[in-house]
């Protein structure tokens, strides 16, 4: 009777013990969306690694997926952050350019999540104008934020910290999500780095300078057939300011029409820093002030002005990888590395001197792409490669279907569940739509299909231009192949593509 009572007491043991590691196989996974502002696939050591090194972004994608082919349907800062949190392209969620307020009252996936009992909160460049919804908590950047002694609007309260904005934004996450561990927790970590005007901190300033950074072969693109190209401002040669972008003291150089704010935007950047770090700053960048001034022709001035660029940028990136390691080794601290997705990647890409150009918005490659890891050791299977077309709008739904929630059948995006635990997916897209909207900096509003092999691009508005590009024989988006007499049946059937996914996603373009 004493040993059936003792294996009646190891039975029900067992079982506890095995319902307990049941609940915590189906319990919901932890969320962490670190969006960066304007990072380059080219800048991440993961796609490229001649220039730098980004230990901690790649080991996102070692102990989990890299997405060779992340795109976004509208390459600029508002509409591809509500992109992200809706899961619609920027015609049906209706913010669709940088000027324009989201609409706080429609659904976002934030919210679903709310509602099924998550902690949710934003921390970080939010740019979306209107007040935050559906978080528990928020604590965001005005406007673009500044990159020394940021100040936030904290539950709508005005409040300034000290210290460098990513080093700021990581600590307000980090103790976000301590007070918050024991629920599952959905956390839209948002940078501003490493948007333009690229102020590092102070323990980077030096960092790159000894190295010589080479043109893009395409830097000196001479935008042939493309008028688009012809019209843009967001040429390095023309349009990169002195002060603001190079952190030069120039009262006398010029200032281009689409920059005419940028030296007063620099005066005021500059005086956020305490005397001490300008003090630091300014002894940090005599270097360069004194090699500026030693400049004596128009191609010294753009090479130097490529160089600045390129190492400002890069200590930006810099900054923004050691702050994904804190929270990489805090989540292995704290044991909830296997529980939690985490997901790094940028609004958008941006040009690096390919074309000749920085900034973003044109659906040409650099731009159109952007770096996408993902982490979650129970789906995904680390270290892989994935080369399937995936875009910023499969985010929602993805992260919803990871929760085990219901994905509205309004989003427009795809849920990567499947396409992440290694099966393979027949029916994933082969083609993606892309729309923009703005014509600030000079940029032509334009949509256009991107299939393996072509890219067709129609601008609208001021001009009405078509553009074809033969990726395998030019990935560099060169030639112009529109008025090719070769290529007119290709033109035709990719007009056709165009006008299906322009119904299918019900953009309502007339053009």
């Amino acid at each position: 009777m004493k040993l059936l009572f003792i294996f009646i007491l190891g039975w029900i043991s067992c079982m506890l013990n095995a319902n307990d590691l049941v609940a915590q196989s189906t319990k919901r996974p932890n969320i962490i969306l670190i969006v960066s502002d304007d990072h380059a696939y080219q800048a991440i050591s993961a796609y490229n690694s001649k220039w730098l090194s980004t230990p901690n972004i790649d080991r996102i994608g070692r102990q989990g997926a890299i997405m060779d082919r992340a795109y976004v349907t509208n390459s600029v800062c508002s509409p591809s952050r509500a992109v992200i949190i809706t899961g619609k392209y920027s015609h049906q969620n209706g913010l669709v350019d940088n000027g324009t307020f989201f609409d706080s009252s429609q659904q976002t996936f934030p919210k679903i999540l709310q509602a099924a009992g998550y902690r949710t909160a934003v921390i970080g460049k939010w740019h979306l104008w209107s007040e935050p919804t559906g978080f528990d908590y928020w604590n965001v950047l005005p406007d673009q934020g500044h990159y020394y002694n940021p100040g936030f609007i904290k539950m709508g309260k005005d409040t300034t910290y000290k210290g460098y904005v990513s080093d700021v934004i990581t600590d307000l996450s980090l103790d976000w999500i301590e007070q918050n561990r024991k629920s599952p927790f959905c956390l839209l970590l948002f940078h501003k780095a490493p948007h333009r005007n690229w102020m590092p901190p102070l323990r980077y300033l030096d960092r790159f300078s000894d190295k010589t950074f080479e043109l893009p072969a395409n830097f000196s693109d001479d935008y042939k057939d493309r008028i688009a190209l012809q019209r843009q401002q967001i040429s390095i040669s023309r349009e990169l300011d002195i002060r603001y972008d190079s952190k030069v003291p120039c009262d006398s150089c010029p200032v281009t029409p689409v920059n005419s704010w940028a030296p007063a935007e620099w005066k005021r950047e500059i005086e956020r820093l305490t005397p001490e770090e300008r003090r630091v700053w300014d002894e940090a960048y005599q270097t360069r002030i004194r090699k500026f001034h030693s400049i004596k022709t128009n191609d010294q001035r753009i090479r130097f002005q490529y160089q600045s660029l390129m190492q400002d940028y890069l200590r930006c990136v810099q900054s923004v990888d050691d702050n994904v390691g804190r929270v990489l080794d805090y989540l292995d601290q704290q044991g909830l590395a296997d529980n939690t997705v985490v997901i790094y990647m940028s609004d958008q890409g941006f040009y690096l001197g390919e074309h000749g150009l920085y900034d973003k918005r044109f659906m040409y490659e650099e731009s159109f792409r952007t770096p996408m890891l993902i982490r979650y050791p129970k789906k995904v299977r680390s270290a892989q490669r994935n080369n399937s077309y995936v875009l910023n709008l499969d985010i929602a739904p993805t992260l919803l279907d990871w929760a085990g929630l219901k994905v509205p059948s309004d989003m427009q995006g795809v849920s990567m569940k499947t396409l992440l635990s290694g099966k393979q997916d027949r029916s994933w897209r082969k083609e993606i739509y892309y729309h923009y909207y703005e014509r600030s900096f000079g940029l032509t509003p334009h949509y256009g299909i991107k299939t393996d092999r072509y890219k067709l691009i129609h601008f609208y508005g001021p001009i009405d231009s078509w553009e074809l590009y033969d990726l395998k024989v030019d990935p560099a988006e060169m030639r112009n192949l529109a008025n090719d007499p070769e290529y007119q049946q290709k033109v035709k059937d990719l007009r056709q593509r165009l006008n299906y996914w322009k119904k299918y996603y019900r953009d309502p373009v007339q053009y």
